[in-house]
């Protein structure tokens, strides 16, 4: 082997790193193919995964390699070659009939066959392997796995030992992390070649990629995609600061019985640096929050003067229930800046007549955010929740586009889509955030933070406060804590990293 370095890990606080989706992925392939010499392509990368495999399993003495048809399969190959040559037991297990490979995976297999690799039919019963590396499918993988290459999937996910995926696990759609069919290889890493599919960070696809890693074989792939958020800069606060520059949030919501809903977001709010958070309850007989006095309530806010809602962010929705649609037109015709989320976007859903109220706020540039899940999502689009999740990226955009606001579309994954079309991944969050409040939470930190940077568009608040969201989880499962992590606990590790406020973010 070479000395060449070691592919990237894909770390979160090393972002925000670009996304190619299948077809930006090819065209950067194709035109890499069109200058190196054939072969040299795969070469690179089955190199790259050899690597790995070492790296991630030094001591492994028994590799098992499951290669399919085409050209992934070639890349398994050319790795279980550069194995065997470093002192491994390399069984490859061949799926596929071997006289309709591609060129270049036609020579990695008569390479792999002259080297002394040993070669298997798919159905051999093996010894149990230290490694088993998926290069069944690639890219080009769009329909459910069936008959030989399901079942190679089965045996893969049936045997105890850790898996190392060939650019994705096999069964998983590249561009939306869904899977396949029935059952995906769920892998314990997956080294993503020439570029980072969207799927391995969306849907399915975090929990079947495990631990991804990035080796872009030496070619730049040109415009991204989307991209992953990156963690927000940044910068402490000047000293000649008062609360009177960090702007105005109100938190309209909390019906009755769901009061805590509006005190968690105005919690995290004032977490998130906003100079003055003033909550607004639907339940007339609902108190004061006696453990965070900070806050204060102000009746009816929907009912101020225009002038007062046009400097302010409004975050409307939390825990309001049907209340809230009594509430809406004011707010959708004059906040500054408004985030809607919850019961704000049901009863949108649930009445055309405020629909257009929220398409005419983009007509007069006032900015919006929603911050669906894939429920209230597919309400908005007159959908069900597993279409939503079929295509979480396309579902944004579309209700992007159908709204003109700006939208954070919550789940594994979430993913970010402005109104121009682009469209990020968060790639921060566990399931320790599968915990009542935990929405509320981040549509407070959320509007926390633009109140402070009215000037920043939807879309980065957006990113910036999903990263930091995600971000708490994951340095609470990282300190040995057990999900879940509750709502209130959540705002107080996100204003843990780090108390100052926000530099400016550039998309």
């Amino acid at each position: 082997m070479d000395d060449r370095a070691l592919p990237l890990a894909v770390r979160p606080e090393a972002g925000p790193w670009p996304l190619h989706g299948v077809a930006a992925s090819r065209a950067a392939e194709q035109a890499a193919l069109a200058t190196n010499a054939p072969f040299a392509l795969m070469a690179r990368a089955g190199l790259a995964v050899a690597r790995l495999a070492l790296a991630l399993a030094p001591h492994a003495g028994r590799i098992a390699v499951w290669a399919g048809p085409g050209n992934n399969g070639g890349d398994g190959l050319v790795a279980a070659r550069h194995l065997h040559a470093a002192g491994k037991a390399v069984d490859v297990l061949l799926v596929g009939d071997a006289d309709r490979r591609p060129p270049d995976a036609r020579q990695a297999l008569a390479q792999a066959r002259a080297a002394g690799v040993a070669l298997h039919d798919g159905a051999t019963a093996l010894p149990a392997a230290d490694l088993v590396i998926d290069a069944l499918l690639g890219l080009g993988a769009a329909r459910p796995p069936q008959g030989a290459i399901a079942d190679a999937i089965a045996a893969i996910n049936d045997q105890p030992a850790p898996v190392l995926a060939v650019d994705l696990p096999s069964g998983l759609h590249a561009d939306t992390g869904a899977l396949l069919g029935p059952a995906a290889v769920r892998a314990a890493a997956t080294l993503s070649l020439l570029t980072l599919k969207p799927g391995l960070f969306t849907a399915e696809g975090r929990d079947q990629a495990g631990a991804v890693w990035l080796d872009t074989l030496g070619v730049d792939a040109g415009a991204a995609t989307a991209r992953l958020c990156g963690p927000p800069p940044l910068a402490p606060r000047p000293h000649a600061s008062h609360k009177g520059r960090f702007g105005d949030l109100f938190v309209v919501g909390g019906g009755r019985g769901m009061t805590g809903a509006a005190w968690l977001a105005a919690r995290a709010g004032l977490a998130a640096g906003a100079g003055r958070v003033y909550a607004s309850l639907l339940d007339p007989a609902a108190a004061f929050d006696a453990t965070r006095p900070e806050l204060m309530m102000r009746p009816a806010l929907w009912q101020a003067a225009p002038a007062t809602l046009n400097a302010a962010t409004v975050v409307c929705g939390c825990g309001g229930g049907e209340a809230v649609r009594d509430v809406l037109p004011p707010l959708l015709a004059h906040a500054g800046r408004l985030l809607l989320d919850a019961d704000g976007l049901n009863e949108i859903a649930a009445d055309p007549a405020l629909q257009p109220l929220l398409r005419a706020r983009a007509a007069r540039g006032r900015p919006t955010l929603l911050t669906p899940h894939p429920l209230e999502a597919a309400r908005l689009l007159g959908a069900t929740a597993a279409e939503v999740q079929r295509d979480r990226p396309a579902a944004a955009l579309r209700l992007s586009n159908a709204t003109g606001a700006a939208v954070l579309l919550k789940g594994s994954g979430s993913i970010v889509a402005a109104a121009d079309g682009r469209w990020w991944i968060n790639p921060t969050g566990n399931a320790a955030l599968a915990s009542p409040g935990t929405g509320d939470v981040l549509a407070g930190w959320a509007g926390g933070l633009w109140a402070q940077q009215a000037e920043l568009p939807p879309e980065a608040i957006a990113c910036a406060a999903a990263w930091t969201h995600g971000d708490a989880a994951d340095r609470w499962l990282a300190a040995g804590q057990a999900a879940p992590l509750l709502a209130g606990d959540l705002v107080d590790r996100m204003r843990s990293r780090p108390p100052n406020g926000p530099a400016p973010m550039r998309l």
